[in-house]
Formats: structure tokens, sequence, C-alpha cells
């Protein structure tokens, strides 16, 4: 009789379960076997343990006198009565004869128990495994709840829902549905189920639901469950989810600050996969979306007032109006400052002006600016430092390439190395200046479009290659100098302070050299004659060899150009290759090896 298999599919050992409803119902849950009793229950009036028929005669206090047409009247008492309040004399009841004659000479009667034998006799004609019962949970019992379903009946804890509850005491007193799981007469107990039921009705539910349903219904339904990506909805037979970006069209921190567990709401169905059983829903779906006409209400170029919202490492989020958000990125927030992180202009729920600057209607995106709601600085540079402006500033920073020079808060001009001085050589620009001096400089270049300004240090002077270094050294002109460098194609000799000229390879002897180091030594004093002077290049071709031709010849300090020697000033647009210029860059900076003295 028993349904093993109906059992097993829920997960509930059989010895497990009769242990259970031992625990539950004890061996004999009445006073005797009630399989003997319901035998017996058609015996003759009179007969101990049968059921009769009896009539109320009175009520005298907390006990009924009921009348079973023998010697004497028997009394129970009220609360064996469901509603003892409805109880009233001439009512007929059943009761179980349990005593003819007690040790005091009185009947036993007992209208509860009879209401067991009676309720055990219509169950077991009326139910079988897997139907359904109702009843209202009694107690609750280790293992589970007792239910009254006519007869008590054993509901365990892991079959009272498909969720097992937090206390299943928080049933006591409800009336529920649930399936028969099991029924066993030999030890007379019976097993339910809800879980089971509420499975089986989901099942129906489901199905019914995937038939009917389709995208962009509304539908009602029941928060289930909360997590950090959104909400679970029941919506009868199949829980589908409202995720966390369509909840509101406004910013939502968490789920639970729109809805909340056991909550019935309205949703939209956006999309349903009827192969996977998924529903995705939509609540801020009921309501028109603020973006529909965004662009009336917020134009490129408006101005508009919002209140910051989030702030991340790449900007800060400001909220136009419920539901509408726009980001200013950190480069749109100052004309002038290197802005790291958004907190160093905005804080949280701050309301700030910002200019529209597009927006993208698909991605319900807008793209804000904080600077463009002020002049910008860069427009007036141009106006307020002229070329040839003379400007004294502080150095701000150093790169390999020049130094930065501060000319008004937040606009910064560059002087590059090959403008800080006519003559030196500046490997790098801390050879000539520290962070935090004040030099003066002379503006050459403004680029309002790419928001530069550049910066000269030699243009405050004139140029020494325009007339000085021509007059002072002219070629045929032999003149003292010290080597400074030595290189594999030739030597650098120091003619003055910065000024250098290139002492070529094959102008240090008539013989062949393979290795300047063995004719020169760094720091060595020579008499060298001056070959070219190269204006444009700013560039002096010197010569060892021939000045040591002159010297040879008993002439003194030459300052004649010779015509034999092929001395003249370089015209311009002209790029020798030999006689102490070459093709190696500006004073031949290239394959240098420095010699110590």
């Amino acid at each position: 009789m028993v349904d093993y298999n109906l059992i097993e599919d829920i997960g509930l050992d059989q010895d497990a379960t009769a242990k259970l409803l031992r625990e539950a119902f004890g061996d004999k849950p009445i006073d005797e076997d009630l399989t003997a009793i319901m035998t017996r229950a058609g015996a003759s009036i009179g007969s101990p343990n049968s059921v009769i028929k009896g009539r109320i005669v009175s009520i005298s206090g907390d006990y009924v006198i009921v009348d079973v047409g023998l010697k004497s009247e028997g009394q129970i008492l009220k609360e064996e009565f469901d509603d003892a309040g409805g109880v009233s004399p001439g009512d007929q009841v059943d009761v179980l004869l349990e005593e003819i004659e007690d040790e005091d000479g009185n009947i036993v009667l007992s209208k509860r128990k009879a209401d067991r034998i009676r309720g055990w006799e219509q169950l077991l004609q009326t139910k079988k495994e897997g139907d359904v019962v109702e009843g209202k949970v009694l107690r609750k019992i280790k293992g589970g709840l007792l239910v009254d379903i006519g007869v008590p009946v054993f509901l365990p804890a892991s079959q009272v829902d498909v969720r097992r509850p937090g206390d299943v005491g928080d049933f006591v007193g409800r009336t529920i549905r649930a399936a028969v799981l099991k029924i066993d007469l030999e030890r007379r107990n019976i097993v339910i189920s809800r879980r089971k039921l509420i499975e089986i009705e989901r099942e129906d539910a489901r199905r019914n639901l995937l038939t009917k349903v389709k995208e962009g219904d509304i539908v009602k339904g029941t928060v289930t469950n909360i997590a950090e990506f959104g909400a679970f909805v029941d919506l009868g037979g199949i829980d589908g989810l409202l995720h966390i970006t369509d909840m509101s069209w406004g910013r939502v921190g968490h789920p639970s600050e729109v809805v909340r567990i056991g909550q019935e709401i309205e949703v939209k169905v956006l999309n349903i996969d009827r192969e996977r059983e998924k529903i995705a829903l939509g609540l801020k779906q009921r309501e028109p979306s603020p973006w529909e006409e965004i662009e009336k209400k917020y134009p490129v170029g408006a101005r508009v007032r919002g209140a910051v919202v989030s702030l991340m490492s790449y900007g800060a989020f400001v909220r136009l109006e419920d539901g509408i958000e726009g980001l200013v990125h950190v480069s749109e927030m100052s004309w002038t400052r290197r802005v790291n992180h958004p907190s160093e202009i905005v804080a949280d729920n701050q309301e700030i002006d910002v200019v529209v600057l597009d927006f993208n209607k698909d991605k319900l995106e807008i793209s804000l600016g904080m600077k463009q709601c002020e002049v910008n600085p860069w427009d007036l540079v141009a106006e307020h430092y002229p070329l040839g402006t003379v400007i004294t500033g502080k150095v701000r920073n150093l790169a390999n390439y020049g130094a930065f020079i501060e000319i008004e808060a937040g606009i910064d001009g560059l002087l590059h190395i090959s403008d800080m001085s006519w003559t030196k050589k500046i490997a790098h620009p801390n050879e000539a200046f520290k962070k935090g001096d004040e030099i003066k400089c002379v503006v050459i270049e403004v680029d309002q479009e790419k928001q530069r300004v550049g910066l000269g240090v030699k243009q405050l002077t004139e140029d020494p290659w325009v007339e000085a270094i021509p007059s002072a050294y002219r070629p045929g002109m032999i003149v003292k100098g010290t080597i400074t460098k030595i290189t594999n194609f030739g030597v650098f000799v120091e003619l003055e302070d910065g000024l250098e000229g290139l002492l070529h390879i094959s102008e240090l002897s008539d013989q062949k050299v393979e290795n300047p180091m063995d004719i020169v030594k760094a720091g060595q004093e020579v008499d060298v004659k001056i070959l070219r002077v190269d204006t444009e290049d700013r560039k002096i071709g010197l010569s060892l060899k021939r000045a040591q031709w002159t010297a040879g010849a008993g002439g003194g300090r030459d300052e004649t150009p010779s015509t034999e020697d092929d001395a003249f000033i370089l015209p311009k647009k002209a790029k020798p290759t030999k006689g102490g210029m070459d093709d190696h860059g500006a004073l031949g900076t290239d394959k240098i090896k420095r010699i110590e003295e």
C-alpha cells in the first residue's frame, strides 16, 4: 500500500521516515490500537472501545453531559469539541465508549478519539497516496510539523516548501494544502508533503505560463529573492529575472532600494527564452523613457545644472533629472589644471553647472563639460602674450627635451633645449636650469589649437652667428683652441666659451689617420686654421695640418683668407663633405667619446 517510489522521489529514506514518524506520534498515538478499536466499532452498544451514538443532555461547567442509552450518562470535556461554543442540548454526537464503568462507577466517553476513528475511516475510504489534502498546522515537533487533516499527520521539515524556510514554526496555525506521501496502516501513520504539491502545481503553471505569456505583456508576480544583480520574481510557476538595470531609469545602488522579498509587483516581459525557460522582466519599461526627447530637453551647447552622484577614476556622473545622468570626463573639468581624479575638483552630491557636449540616444549617454562654463584662457594667450613678449616665469618641470615655464596659473610654456643658447651645446635642461628657478624668456610661438606656447632664452640676445662670429673668425685665420671631444670622424676644438669648431680626421695630418687619439689628446691646446664658417648650419671647419704648413713656412698668425687652402665663408645652401665639416650633424654630436685629461 505504501508508495515507496514516491518517497524516494523527494529524497526521504524509509528508515529515517519511520523514525521521524515514531518520534512524532509514538508507537500508539491514541490509548489503544486504532485498528483494533475500528474492528470493534460496529459492536453492540455497551461494548467497551466501540464508537456509539449519543445525545447531548446538558452543559455543566467545563463538561458536556452525553446520554448514550446506558444506566448512567457520561461527561466529556468541552475542549474535545472542535466548536465547543456551538454545542447545544439535543445535538447528536459520535463518541467512543472507553469504559462502561470506571472505579467511581461512571462511564468514560471520548469525543476526540471517536473523531479520530471516523477520520481514519473516512480518510482510508476517500484518500490514497498522491492525493491532495488540506489541514491546519497544529504544532512544531521534532523533524517537522504536526498537521490535522481529520487525523494528525506528519509534515517533514524538508517537505514544507520548495526552499526550506528558516523556521518551520512560522507555519503553526496556518491552513495548508499538501500531497499524501505515505499511508502506513500498520504503524497508523500518514506522511504528507507540501513541497511535492507545490512542485506539481508549479510545473503545471510553468507550462501554462510559457504557452500563454509573450514579450511586452504586463504580468503580476511576487519577489522571491534579491541578489546584487537583481531580483527574482515568481510569475506563478516560473521565476523571472528583474535585472537591476531594468528597475528604474535612475541610478539604483542595490535592488533592495526598489523592491523587497514578498512584495507583489507588476512587471513587463522583456524577453522569453522558451528553450532555457528563462524570462527577463522590466519595471522601468512600464513608464515612458526620459530619453525619448533628450535632444529637445538637453541640446548640444545647453548649459544646465545637476548633482554629482558618482565619482570614477575617469570622471564624474552628474544627474540632470531622474533617469538621466551624464559623464563629465576628467579632461573636461579644467582648461588649465591636469586633473588626475575628479575628487580634486568635485564631491558627491555637489551641485555644479555643466554644458552638454554630445549625447548618444541609443546608448543612453550624455557627455558633459565643466570647463566649457568658463572662458578658455588659451583663447586669450595670443592676445596677452603676442610674439616677442618678454616674460619672467618659474621653471615648473624639466624634461629631456626642455623646460616647462609657468607663464601664469595653469598656462605653461616650453623652453626647448635648442632655444637655450646660441652657441653652447646643451644635452639636458638641468645643465642650465633647475626646478624653481625664475628665468626671463621671450615668446617665440603660440599655437592656440594645440594649446602650446614656445619660449626662448637665446632670443633675448642677438644671434652671434649673424655678425659676431663671422667677423671674429674668418676663413684663413690661425687661432688657438682646446680639444674637448674626440670622435671616430674628428676632433672638436673649443675656440671660446660655448663655441666649438670641428677638426675633421682628414685635417689632422698629411698622413692617413686611423685614430685621432694617435695625433691629439683631450685638453690639449692646438693652433688650427679656420677653413670654413657655415652661418646657416652654425659650424666652423678647422685644420691642424694646414696650420702646421703655415707655421713651417715661417708664417705667423695669418688673418688673410687663402685661396690656395680653399678657405672661405661658406655660402648658404652649400654642403661640404670634407675640409673640416661633413655630414655628421651639428658639431658632430654622434659617436662622441669623451676623453679625460
